[in-house]
């Protein structure tokens, strides 16, 4: 994509680099909890000093015409994998910026500029790109996806004192100005244990795929279940294939457990669980739980998953979105495109206070959180995100809410 300047008379027509627009809140409007303060100034960051920050208006930084000349605008850098070399990335990538050009043209103020750059295939892509954005003056940058490429962009942002809010579900890439809007199974582990040890469930069992993913659901396991009341009786860690479960569910299924956490998802998960059946477990006493890998119509068609628990998003707090997307551009959104519409609406709503210093860590860190297309969420000072989930039942005919997602932080605290 060539860089350049472009006006939006309507979302259909694209630019990949500056965009001038209207960015709202609209997914944010029916937040309850308090709305954000004007920001303090910004506090001593926990890492070195930035030695090269953004502090005030340049006149070599991008605008527009449109824009008056003693004016600063909210310069936001969003930054994505337009040219990986996977076809469904780049595809995610176009789907993100569009819902980001919708958060655009939801909302009723001018002075905002949206410039993309590419993150490209590798960290160094991403780093180049980052710097770009900087050298226009990006007051706060959106993305990038790959938790290689945060990691890349993070010491970059930092040297210009300005805030990252990227799309990676690794933790460990949060932090020290990096704010994580993603989903991440942390959040999930602990709203569903705590949600079953509630429900009478004492005594938890696991299993685990040696995997990525995996990793991020042993890592919080055993203290969730700790800290809900529960006791941990097994982990047991396989190999992501057919083969590879069966030892391991033999195990589980000698414990004695009444709840069991399967971090797998689709036909993986629609072989686990008949094989635990068929090792003993007994679905009237023992809960299967789940994350939000559980999050797919197809494993309903899997009598021994009936009656599971997991926790995910509230499904009909999209719809609104989805409906919008559709109707834009003809099709529906992926999963992840609802994040890009969040970050670039909670920057706007967020833009108050003096340019290059109101994107504080005080302000990003709210305790009230912010209420976005999949539910509330807010940043935790590591730069995780806890989100509101609701936890939802498997039947033969779709998913059931059974414990509604909250609506406020305050009250999933009380």
């Amino acid at each position: 994509m060539n860089p350049g300047v472009v006006s939006l008379p309507s979302p259909r027509r694209r630019g990949m680099c500056a965009i001038a627009g209207l960015v709202a809140i609209a997914a944010l409007a029916g937040c309850t909890t308090t709305p954000p303060q004007p920001p303090a100034p910004p506090p001593v960051p926990s890492g070195p000093p930035a030695t090269h920050p953004l502090t005030a208006n340049q006149p070599e930084f991008l605008t527009l015409p449109n824009i008056a000349p003693n004016a600063t605008p909210v310069r936001i850098g969003i930054l994505l994998p337009f040219t990986n070399s996977a076809p469904g990335v780049r595809a995610l990538a176009d789907a993100m910026m569009k819902s980001a050009e919708l958060a655009l043209f939801d909302a009723n103020r001018a002075d905002v500029i949206l410039m993309s750059a590419d993150e490209g295939n590798t960290p160094e892509d991403a780093a180049a790109a980052a710097g770009k954005l900087l050298d226009q003056g990006a007051e706060v940058i959106v993305g990038p996806l790959f938790a290689q490429s945060v990691s890349a962009v993070a010491p970059i942002a930092h040297d210009h004192a300005v805030p990252v809010i990227a799309f990676s579900s690794d933790r460990t890439v949060g932090g020290d100005g990096v704010y994580l809007l993603s989903f991440q199974p942390e959040n999930e582990v602990k709203r569903i244990v705590s949600y079953a040890v509630s429900q009478g469930h004492a005594n938890f069992a696991a299993l685990i795929p040696q995997t990525p993913y995996g990793e991020h659901v042993s890592k919080v396991f055993a203290d969730d279940v700790t800290a809900a009341g529960g006791k941990v009786v097994d982990v047991e860690r396989f190999e992501p294939t057919p083969d590879g479960v069966s030892a391991p569910s033999k195990a589980v299924a000698a414990t004695g457990a009444d709840a069991i956490l399967i971090a797998q998802g689709g036909t993986l998960l629609r072989a686990i669980a008949p094989t635990l059946a068929t090792d003993g477990v007994d679905e009237t006493k023992v809960k299967l739980l789940g994350t939000g890998v559980w999050d797919d119509e197809s494993i309903t068609k899997e009598p021994a998953v009936s009656g599971g628990w997991f926790a995910a998003p509230q499904k009909d707090d999209d719809a609104a979105f989805a409906a919008k997307y559709k109707n834009v551009y003809g099709q529906a959104p992926p999963r992840l495109a609802p994040l890009a519409y969040d970050a670039v609406s909670l920057v706007e709503t967020l833009a108050t206070g003096p340019a290059y210093h109101r994107f504080t860590a005080q302000a990003l860190t709210d305790p009230n959180g912010f209420a976005g297309v999949d539910g509330i969420f807010r940043f935790e000072p590591d730069g995780s995100a806890e989100r509101g989930l609701a936890v939802m039942e498997v039947t033969p005919d779709g998913f059931t809410v059974v414990s509604p997602a909250p609506k406020t932080f305050q009250a999933q605290g009380s």
